[in-house]
């Protein structure tokens, strides 16, 4: 096992190679891998989040229709949950994202917090976002 910028990795043989994988095999392997742990990354107040490449969604007046390309399952979302669709089109953090819901909305900040934080693990769970540290380090 190689360690790659803190994400394991191996490398594997692809059929009839000699020498060991191709960059194409390597480079495709890492993805997979990446991919993978920004999907299992711990959820924090100090993540950055965003939304996962293999989703489709649309707006449905003030509310969203979210589908997960990767299992076909529709998920909706109410006016606060497309808010926060929206807010996670580019990557951001859970703390400045929980403080522009703050500005918007009148709410406590640990309830704010904490349904925040419930909404984007069940989205993790079902593989709608990506989760990344705030220090990949």
């Amino acid at each position: 096992m190689r360690m790659f910028r803190g994400i394991p990795w191996k490398t594997q043989r692809c059929p009839g190679e000699r020498e060991g994988p191709s960059a194409a095999a390597i480079g495709a392997h890492l993805s997979l891998e990446i991919a993978t742990v920004l999907m299992n990354a711990r959820l924090s107040i100090d993540s950055i989040v965003s939304v996962a490449l293999e989703q489709l969604s649309c707006a449905l007046g003030d509310e969203s229709a979210i589908l997960n390309l990767k299992n076909t399952v529709y998920y909706g979302l109410d006016p606060v949950g497309t808010r926060i669709w929206n807010l996670i089109q580019q990557p951001i953090s859970v703390r400045e994202l929980r403080g522009r819901l703050m500005d918007e909305y009148e709410v406590d900040a640990d309830r704010c917090e904490g349904d925040l934080l419930s909404l984007l693990e069940t989205m993790q769970n079902e593989g709608l976002i990506r989760v990344e540290d705030s220090d990949p380090g």
